[in-house]
């Protein structure tokens, strides 16, 4: 097993170190994870990443290797590193499902504990639910601008090894179809796609072979990649080494409208009026909703997905609200915070999310939002990604497709 624990920032531990001194290591605490504001122009964002979190919190031990690291560095005391030797998370978490919508002032992830326990999971806790986060909203944007058309996530060369298998997941949650990441397939069970590059094409004389021998192992149910040297003879080309059978086309350059419409255009003359178009290239939702109308059948999205369209984090934060049941907030200019421990719902009409500290009022109709992840250190409920697919999907047939979602503190 490989540990996390050291998956976090200097200052934690510092914090752990100087409480264990002050004595207040023990004190119980609720930390809550939100963001101040969507990122300009969102109507929402989609919650992604708290089934890596669990993941990550069964390996948040230190072992024999993190503490003899931590020793070496001598900015720890005796006692804080004979604490963490010892350490197992064994507070509560509860958060929003992941596929759930969420706006500013969302409370989408609460940890309750001590002081000393709740702390170190700040960093690791930030950095999952970020990066996943900003990925589900950028992939629902992208998957939005789709409709009816499959997207294949394919980012993985545009980021760290472990980081696309992140995204892979964050992006079948927010809507897209598949992905060409193997790992994330063996991992999550999220179905892959992928069948060769223009240096396989380059590899043989000429397109000819290089279909033939493709088709030859793949079969003619394959996508042969059209745009190496003359899209337009590639495509002759390919539909008479394959027969009219064949699967799909992939066009990776140049006006990809006008290029679809061509290929639809030459397919349909010669036969192949069952073989669909796939494009790739540096699609965006924009770049997608501006080829609806052209005969596209499967898109190809990576950098915008796995970079989280231009913006790369949601903004959230980690922060202390409650000590010993006592509220407690921040009033710094611009970076406020709420004090008490939050309760969220839905309304009906499925575009207010109400937040309060007190007894929740939930009406008939309402869909309360925060569900149990971790009680007494034990994780009682790991996300199901399918559901969060089809959460997702819910939350914005109920939201619709021009209204933000809006928060209501009472």
């Amino acid at each position: 097993m490989i540990s996390t624990a050291l998956y976090t920032d200097h200052y934690e531990l510092t914090m752990l170190d100087a409480a264990l001194a002050a004595g207040v290591a023990d004190r119980p605490v609720v930390f809550e994870v939100f963001t101040r504001s969507l990122p300009p122009g969102r109507r929402y964002g989609v919650f992604a990443g708290s089934g890596r979190v669990l993941e990550a919190l069964d390996q948040f031990l230190f072992g024999p290797d993190e503490l003899e690291w931590l020793a070496s560095r001598r900015f720890l005391t005796d006692r804080a590193i004979e604490w963490l030797a010892g350490y197992r998370f064994a507070g509560d978490i509860r958060t929003y499902p992941e596929g759930e919508l969420y706006t500013g002032g969302s409370p989408v992830l609460t940890v309750s504990g001590t002081f000393g326990e709740a702390v170190l999971l700040e960093t690791l806790v930030l950095s999952i639910v970020n990066h996943d986060s900003a990925v589900a909203a950028a992939a629902s944007l992208v998957a939005a601008a789709a409709g009816d058309r499959p997207v294949i996530e394919m980012g993985s060369r545009r980021t760290g090894p472990e980081a696309a298998v992140a995204a892979a997941r964050a992006a079948y949650i927010g809507g897209l179809a598949s992905t060409s990441n193997l790992e994330a397939g063996r991992r999550y069970g999220i179905p892959t796609a992928g069948t060769t590059a223009h240096a396989f094409v380059l590899l043989f004389a000429d397109e000819r072979q290089a279909f033939e021998a493709q088709a030859a192992t793949l079969g003619h149910e394959t996508t042969l990649l059209v745009d190496t040297y003359d899209t337009r003879a590639a495509i002759v080309t390919a539909v008479e080494a394959v027969g009219p059978a064949l699967g799909a086309i992939r066009i990776d350059s140049g006006d990809l409208g006008a290029e679809a419409v061509r290929a639809r255009q030459l397919l349909d003359s010669m036969g192949a009026t069952g073989t669909r178009i796939v494009v790739t290239g540096d699609l965006d939702e924009s770049s997608i909703a501006r080829l609806a109308g052209a005969p596209v059948d499967v898109y190809g999205a990576g950098t915008s997905v796995v970079m989280g369209s231009g913006h790369p984090t949601c903004g959230f934060v980690y922060k202390l609200v409650e000590v010993e049941g006592r509220s407690v907030e921040k009033r710094s200019p611009g970076k406020a915070t709420t004090g008490g421990r939050k309760t969220a719902w839905r309304r009906a009409d499925g575009g207010t999310d109400v937040v309060c500290t007190g007894p929740a009022a939930i009406r008939d109709g309402d869909r309360n939002l925060v569900e149990m992840a971790v009680r007494a250190g034990t994780v009682v409920g790991r996300p199901n990604l399918d559901e969060a697919r089809l959460r997702l999907q819910r939350s914005l047939e109920e939201l619709g497709p021009d209204r933000p979602l809006l928060l209501e503190r009472i």
